[in-house]
């Protein structure tokens, strides 16, 4: 979509749109028939059940009567109220459409005979396939320029039918999104042309499920939500130091009690495949690996003076690296999307005053692979250079928190590695800028505006919808202050997170309430560069009205 390209600007509702019933004087051969025409929300019309076959066709123009078919004159249409709103709707005089009885959804693809069926689920139409488009029909077709990664798409409303058309079938499905959120209860698509397409690559929901169990049927849920939204990621965090939540075949020693089996997790990836949204899984180390040490205390890391290290493994002993490499081979064929997270944040050798003198067995092994000036910040950037490794090797790209990229290291990270910033302002960690000067890529996680911490501690606070949709930008990374926008296109888009820290502080219907208008406020500013046009009120009142 060009930025070039402008929304037409909102117009004052018509009495059509209301709702209203006009009357309209129609002659039929024999003589003068009085007939009222509905107009319907919108301007669609409607005849009165007793009316004959031949007053029928003098209104539609269809019937054996010779008088012309009466005028009618419709307002502009306005643009749908969706959220994340269109960002252009060429207006047009005419009633629109709403799902009828006998209306169908029709393609000229099987490719989208999946989108095809959702939407005709969801609509009450019927899915007639290949068949030829008539009067109230709904066609989908892939058509276009952009090719299969493209989300841009046309709806076009017309002649009492609905024509959709993307180059890829993620571009029809977020149109069929943007055509059920119009016609919701009862609404009307308006007449006219939209134009569409995302201004960020990246729009994500992350959850942590190994401080907290959410059940399958609860994620399953929130894949819904964020497919009606134009969502395509969905980060699970499923190993950390209280559990780790997925089965395993390799290392069952290290799943929790209370767990994902894989046939749970395969119904969820299959899910978000039909509502196109990847799943990225994430397993994080060095650190953050209690559940696994549990099963394994001789992987613990420990200094000089022999106490333990919270969650952190010794990533001097090969048998670390091990287990960990076990269980991301063995999760490839479990999360077949194309990017992984490797975590490696907060590994907490690296937060004390001198690492080198409190993990000597860290220095040594540094020494021993770098060279003798190497220490414990290459060491560590090694791993994570490894872990990356491991998931490149089935083809995914790697993802790790910003705080992984230690300023003091001189093992330089593999350039593919996106930088997933949250911050660590509080543990040191470097600007956006250094990052995006280095030519990286970055995704937002800004855990100021971002981070919907259970519980609340650390100084953290929930989220409001209003305060992302009014503050935040894709560019906003750290804090409140924008990076220049010159690196506006290393920033991928933005990641809404989930952590679980006081695990019992809400339920997952708070969870699922607490989250409704952060997700809906974060992907408005997703989809549309610039100052929203609807104030937060104006914005609030669609997110009601449209689910």
């Amino acid at each position: 979509m060009s930025p070039g390209k402008r929304r037409v600007s909102r117009r004052k509702t018509s009495a059509a749109s209301k709702g209203l019933l006009l009357g309209a004087g129609v002659v039929v051969a024999g003589g003068a028939v009085a007939v009222a025409v509905t107009v319907w929300p919108g301007g669609g019309t409607g005849l009165p059940g007793g009316a004959s076959p031949a007053q029928r066709g003098a209104v539609t123009g269809t019937g054996p009567s010779e008088s012309p078919s009466p005028s009618r004159s419709y307002p502009l249409s306005e643009e749908p109220r969706t959220i994340p709103a269109v960002r252009e709707h060429t207006p047009a005089r005419g009633p629109g459409w709403r799902p009828t009885d006998g209306a169908r959804v029709v393609t000229d693809d099987e490719e989208l005979a999946d989108e095809g069926r959702l939407t005709a689920r969801e609509l009450g139409l019927t899915y007639a396939g290949d068949a030829a488009p008539r009067d109230g029909d709904v066609e989908l077709t892939l058509d276009g320029e952009g090719g299969s990664g493209s989300e841009e798409y046309t709806l076009t409303v017309q002649n009492g039918r609905v024509r959709i058309a993307a180059p890829s079938e993620t571009g029809v499905f977020y149109s069929t999104r943007t055509l059920k959120q119009a016609v919701h209860d009862g609404g009307t698509a308006p007449e006219g042309v939209v134009r569409d397409g995302p201004a960020k690559a990246r729009r994500g929901f992350m959850l942590d499920i190994a401080r907290k169990h959410f059940t399958a049927g609860w994620i399953e849920d929130r894949i819904r939500e964020l497919g009606d939204l134009k969502y395509n990621e969905l980060g699970l965090h499923f190993s950390d130091d209280q559990a780790f939540r997925i089965e395993s075949d390799s290392h069952p020693e290290v799943v929790s009690e209370q767990h994902l089996t894989k046939a749970e997790v395969r119904r969820i990836v299959d899910l978000a495949a039909e509502r196109h949204i990847t799943v990225v899984p994430e397993i994080d180390s060095p650190g953050h690996l209690g559940a696994v040490i549990a099963a394994h205390p001789e992987l613990q890391l420990r200094n000089a003076q022999g106490k333990a290290t919270t969650g952190a493994v010794d990533i001097s002993k090969p048998a670390a690296a091990d287990i960990v490499d076990d269980l991301l081979n063995e999760y490839a064929e479990l999360f077949p999307g194309d990017r992984w997270h490797v975590g490696a944040d907060e590994y907490q050798a690296l937060t004390v005053s001198d690492p080198e003198a409190s993990y000597p067995q860290l220095a040594a092994a540094a020494r021993e692979r770098y060279g003798s000036g190497a220490g414990v910040a290459d060491l560590a950037t090694g791993w994570m250079d490894d872990r990356a490794g491991t998931v490149r090797g089935h083809d995914r790209t790697p993802r790790a928190w910003n705080d992984g990229f230690f300023a003091g290291s001189d093992v330089q990270p593999a350039k593919d590695i996106q930088v997933a910033y949250w911050t660590g302002k509080e543990i040191g960690a470097r600007e956006p800028g250094e990052y995006l000067s280095a030519g990286r890529q970055v995704i937002n996680y800004n855990d100021e505006f971002l981070y919907y911490v259970l519980g609340e501690p650390n100084e953290f606070t929930y989220p409001t919808g209003q305060r992302i949709y009014e503050q935040w930008t894709p560019r906003v990374l750290r804090g409140t202050a924008a990076v220049p926008e010159r690196y506006d296109g290393q920033i991928l888009g933005g990641v809404f997170a989930v952590w679980c820290d006081l695990k019992n502080a809400q339920t997952e219907a708070q969870v699922a309430a607490g989250v409704r208008l952060p997700l809906r406020a974060l992907v408005q500013k997703l989809w549309h560069e610039g100052e929203p046009e609807r104030s937060w009120a104006e914005f609030k009142e669609v997110a009601d009205q449209v689910e």
